[in-house]
């Protein structure tokens, strides 16, 4: 069977620029309305995308000032799509910095039972000091030590998936035994920063596991992908970078013994849709026009680790930044955001204006041939396995690009025209069935 892409549909209220609420068609209060994520789900699922994703963080995010801010707990939120939606594969963020491996595993296990075997995991690792001390802490820790303990929460996680073998459950009711315990592993993990005793009080889900999902882009969040990730959700501004990103975290993952078409590479995309290209940058253009720019300057003086009013609007950035290995935060996207204001020469205030559609992934405003053409290039020249498509404004954006751009990508022949036999989220994304680690492998007779 041909290669085919993976879609994924990132889901950010009403939509991931910033001034998308402002719209005379957006519901401002849309990010808490259970309605609203329903509809959503269900055009994604009528395009036949593999997932839907949303992001998340034990804070409050930004100024309430600047968009809706404030969100729904993904996990609860995905259980209630789980019961709307038949297929979609549903991906929740949560961090490996604040939580603990035995509720979190237990919650993922859960979602992929009651979703029927949909469920994914995008493991953060949550940079920042608003975050530190929501949980008592006075800083951030720092960012090799948080994928340190990513590392452990994964190992523990994965033995408490796989503390119930898959068979264990009985149910013999003439002899009065409803399990064999003989097939329940508690980890007895003792380690530098967990310390977990029992088995997993859920038995093993239908993937085995959830669909492993990991989004940063630094050399450590690298070598933690190729070491766990089987998708990476990532933010590239050219092809020529993605191109690089994609050998080089396919060449890691093959260095750890693993099949590199095992890790799926998914960049962010955030697509502008208009009948004519005249159309989509009128679009643009009135989204920019509705940016509050003194909220994006200090968002990204927060971000590049500036004092507030250092940054002047019609200046470009500083040429005095702090190095990237100065940087306890998101390294990846400070790295991005730098080369990309440096390349384009960019004033801060065009930055803001960039930043403010996609956070730094790649924004893109067109026709739905421009946009297929744009995603035929990048899948067919060795630079993504599929796209995060991140709608600037919900719920029309995603309606757009469902209506109008898949048709093309499925006339191509590079999108599926339905989900199929294969139920699973792993089964969609191409990827086996774990086995249990605990279980040996039946010898082969002779």
């Amino acid at each position: 069977m041909p290669r085919q892409l993976h879609l994924n549909a990132f889901l950010m209220n009403t939509g991931h620029h910033e001034a998308s609420w402002r719209l005379p068609e957006s519901d401002p209060y849309a990010h808490v309305e259970l309605d609203h994520y329903v509809r959503l789900a269900r055009t994604a699922e009528r395009g036949a995308f593999d997932s839907l994703f949303l992001a998340d963080g034990p804070q409050l995010w930004s100024d309430i000032a600047q968009r809706p801010a404030g969100a729904l707990e993904p996990l609860t939120l995905l259980t209630a799509l789980a019961t709307a939606t038949e297929h979609i594969g549903l991906i929740a963020t949560a961090s490996t910095s604040y939580n603990s491996p035995y509720n979190l595993a237990r919650k993922f296990a859960s979602l992929d039972i009651i979703s029927g075997g949909r469920a994914g995991w995008n493991i953060v690792t949550t940079a920042g000091a608003e975050a530190a001390r929501n949980f008592g802490l006075d800083a951030e820790p720092a960012h090799a030590e948080r994928y340190a303990r990513a590392a452990e929460f994964l190992d523990v996680a994965l033995k408490l998936w796989d503390s119930w073998e898959d068979d264990a459950i009985v149910a013999d009711k003439a002899a009065g035994v409803w399990g064999d315990d003989d097939k329940i592993h508690p980890p007895r993990h003792r380690g530098t920063y967990f310390s977990v005793e029992g088995a997993l009080n859920v038995p093993r889900s239908p993937q085995g596991y959830p669909l492993l999902v990991q989004a940063g882009s630094s050399e450590d969040g690298k070598a933690f992908a190729a070491r766990y990730a089987e998708a990476v959700f990532t933010a590239q501004q050219t092809l020529a970078d993605a191109q690089a990103f994609y050998a080089d975290i396919k060449a890691r993952a093959a260095a750890q013994g693993r099949d590199p078409g095992h890790l799926k590479v998914l960049p962010g995309i955030v697509p502008v849709i208009g009948s004519t290209e005249a159309e989509a940058r009128a679009a643009e253009h009135v989204l920019e026009a509705h940016i509050v720019h003194t909220h994006g300057v200090r968002r990204l003086e927060q971000l590049l680790q500036l004092a507030p009013g250092t940054l002047e609007l019609d200046a470009q950035l500083p040429a005095d930044l702090p190095p990237e290995d100065a940087i306890e935060g998101a390294k990846s996207r400070y790295t991005l955001i730098v080369e990309l204001a440096r390349r384009e020469r960019l004033t801060v205030r065009q930055l803001v204006g960039r930043l403010g559609g996609g956070r730094g992934h790649l924004t893109f405003a067109g026709t739905p041939e421009q946009v297929a053409d744009a995603i035929e290039t990048w899948f067919t020249q060795g630079a993504a396995d599929g796209f995060n498509i991140m709608p600037a404004v919900l719920p029309s954006g995603l309606d757009a690009f469902v209506d109008h751009v898949v048709p093309l990508l499925r006339a191509r022949g590079l999108l599926r025209t339905g989900y199929g036999a294969r139920t699973t989220l792993r089964e969609r994304y191409g990827l086996p069935r774990p086995a249990n680690q605990y279980v040996r492998p039946a010898l082969a007779t002779v």
